[in-house]
This record gives structure tokens, sequence and C-alpha cells, in this order.
């Protein structure tokens, strides 16, 4: 259990990452973390450029919706996003982002935002999951993985992170046993955030893109921390429908319908503690089964685990 002083500083460190330095002419520039990945975390990408987006537009206007590619695997070193403002309707406002490192363009994002509007309402249920409370976060069963734990993962992946996750079917990090691909997992950051709706959607973006293309390799038996398959994130769409907060408990439920062509697609649906569906996500992502011996290192916005 982490210290609530230890909490709270993880999670000042998270949305520090999230503000941006303005450098005119709507481009930001924006420092990285490394969680232990080769290649910068693709949530942190997502999160980063949704605020700069956000930034361009009036706070009336939420955002409502992102479509983002990756291009190439980024480096653990700073990261400029410059937007453009395509659209300022009535109703509906569009950015693009571009994220670049030197004179490489690591990732590009469509973003759409909306007035407040009155309309129909109506949801998918949310599906039946034990609750987070008595489930092993994943940094508890890292821990519990010992001599197993392969050593890449010994220093990035015992160190506590701003957010927590809980799987509700805990299988091991390993060698899991094949199973259809739906599961679910339990996410909040570990201390309180901001008032800020931009900051909650931000890290929510940013938490989207952990264990997302895991739903394509359940069916086969495979992990990120296997050693045996090379992932990495190709695309990442997000809607968000209503309002939450990401220091309150959200379940992440998640499948995958198709995998070929070593391409896994998946999606997710985020809902609230009592069942309000707050957003849904899908992805792509590239799944390469690796020869014994094979680098495994991934080279795009993989999720580490």
């Amino acid at each position: 259990m982490t210290d609530s002083a230890t909490a709270a500083r993880l999670v000042d460190e998270l949305v520090e990452l999230m503000r941006l330095e303005p450098l005119g002419n709507d481009r930001f520039l924006a420092q990285s973390e490394d969680i232990g990945t080769p290649a910068v975390f693709g949530g942190q990408v997502l999160g980063q450029a949704l605020m700069a987006a956000s930034q361009t537009v009036a706070t009336d206007r939420p955002a409502h919706s992102m479509h983002a590619y990756f291009l190439l695997p980024g480096e653990h070193a700073p990261i400029e996003y410059a937007v453009d403002r395509v659209r300022d309707g009535r109703s509906f406002t569009t950015r693009h982002v571009v994220a670049r490192q030197g004179e490489r363009i690591i990732f590009e994002m469509s973003a759409s935002f909306q007035t407040v509007d009155d309309g129909i309402d109506h949801q998918l249920p949310m599906p039946e999951a034990a609750g987070p409370d008595g489930l092993p976060s994943e940094l508890d069963q890292r821990i519990s993985l010992g001599d197993r734990l392969p050593e890449r993962w010994r220093v990035k992946g015992l160190v506590p992170h701003g957010i927590e996750y809980r799987r509700v079917d805990p299988d091991d990090l390993l060698t899991p046993e094949p199973r259809p691909s739906e599961s679910a997992i339990w996410m909040r950051a570990i201390a309180p955030l901001p008032d800020d709706p931009n900051v909650h959607r931000a890290l929510l973006a940013y938490a989207s893109d952990h264990g997302l293309l895991r739903a394509a390799m359940l069916p086969h038996g495979l992990s990120f921390m296997s050693g045996k398959v090379r992932p990495a994130s190709l695309d990442h769409a997000m809607w968000f429908h209503r309002d939450f907060r990401m220091d309150d408990w959200l379940l992440y439920s998640l499948d995958s319908p198709s995998a070929s062509g070593a391409r896994g697609l998946c999606r997710g649906s985020i809902f609230t503690r009592d069942g309000r569906l707050v957003a849904s996500t899908a992805q792509e992502g590239m799944l390469r089964i690796l020869r014994e011996g094979s680098p495994s290192s991934s080279t795009g916005g993989a999720a580490p685990i």
C-alpha cells in the first residue's frame, strides 16, 4: 500500500506530465516519463495531445471524441505538439494535433469538441464484475512474481505509479491460460486530482492505452511480459459520453472481436462504479509473434503489461 504522501506526489507528477509549456502559435512542449518501456508510453502521448488541443478550445466545449495514429516510436524525451485549428462551428470545434521529436513526426490526432446540449440518452448496461476492493493491484502481482519477474521489469516494473490498475480476473502475468478475450480492469488515480475536467479526460486517455491490446492476446495465452510477442499500438479512438472523475474507481471492460495479419482489434467501455458509461475506446495494434531468442522490445505505444 502506497502511503498518502507518496500517493499525492505520484499523482502530482502525473498531472504535471499533462501540463504543457506554451511555445506560441498553438505549439506546446511536454516532458516524457519512462515507465520501463523501450518507447514512450502511448497513453502519455494521447493525454498530452488531448491537452494541447483543449488549450485552443473554450472551456464550454468539452472534448467528445479523438482519433489518433502512432506513426513512430517516441523517445523518452520532450515532445512538441502543434495544433491546427481546423474548424470552429456553432456547436462543434475540430482540432488536428501533430507530435514531433526533432524532425520526426511520431503521432497525429484529430479531436472534436462540442457545446453541452440536451438530447436523447441511453447506454449499454454495465457488465457484472467484482468490485475493486480486495483485488490485487498489477503492481502487487508483479511483486509476487519474485525471481520469476523478467530482469527488464525489476526496476520500473516495481515502482508505484499515480494510476492503479486492478484486474477483475487476475491471471499469470507470464504464462496466462488461453481464455475468451473479454476482461475487465478497475483503474483510478491514487490521490485526489484537481477539478479541471480537461485533466480528468487527459488522464483517462492516458489510462485507456493500458491493457487494451491484452484483450487480443488472451485467446492465445500470450502476455506482454512473456517475451513471446512484440506489441505496438497503431491507432486509438476514444469517445467521451458523460462526466466522470479519474480519482474515483472506473471499470474498463475490454474485448477483441478480431485478430489477423499480425494485428489485433480491441474495444473498451469505461463505467463508473454506479454503472454510468462514461467513455468508449477502440484500438488496433501490431502483435508479432517472436521466435525464441528474438528481440522482444516494443516499437510503438504499447502498454507495459
